[in-house]
């Protein structure tokens, strides 16, 4: 019995661990933005899951907001608080010229702007863009605009 118990509190523990680092397009095949996290809240320096009870839909998809104030703050001024680059890994744009996924936990802000990363397991590994971006954020965010309007329209 304590056997069945220790693997299956393991079990949870792997899939707690499996989920935090998953990786979501910048809007799923549902139209949800951002994994359902509020993107107003990263300006309050904690990201934050939304919920469906304050839904907004903007440009084909759904964004999820924590509270009122949050959904009236993007209604008012959507630009200011969607994500750079289509809500891609702001990272691979600038580094890769390409398109990645995102970990919605994994984020900054500067300048008053959203930049998104990918955070997770790659080739068997675990792989956080933010940190190289942390080393070059000058040359990878000048990088990443300077590529966007050319990776805006790849597959």
């Amino acid at each position: 019995m304590k056997t069945f118990r220790n693997l299956f509190l393991f079990g949870i523990a792997l899939f707690a661990a499996i989920s935090v680092q998953a990786q979501t397009p910048p809007v799923d095949d549902d139209g949800l933005a951002v994994g359902g996290y509020d993107v107003v809240s990263y300006f309050s320096g904690k990201a934050t899951h939304g919920s469906k009870s304050y839904a907004v839909k903007h440009n084909g998809a759904t964004y999820y907001f924590a509270n009122k104030a949050n959904q009236s703050a993007f209604k008012k001024s959507p630009n200011s608080y969607l994500p750079q680059f289509d809500g891609y890994c702001a990272w691979g744009v600038g580094a890769k010229e390409a398109k990645f996924p995102i970990n919605p936990e994994t984020y900054t802000v500067i300048d008053g702007k959203l930049y998104l990363f990918f955070n997770g397991p790659f080739n068997g590994e675990l792989f956080n863009t933010y940190e190289d971006w942390g080393q070059r954020t000058t040359e990878l965010k000048t990088a990443a605009h300077a590529n966007w309007p050319t990776v805006k329209n790849s597959k």
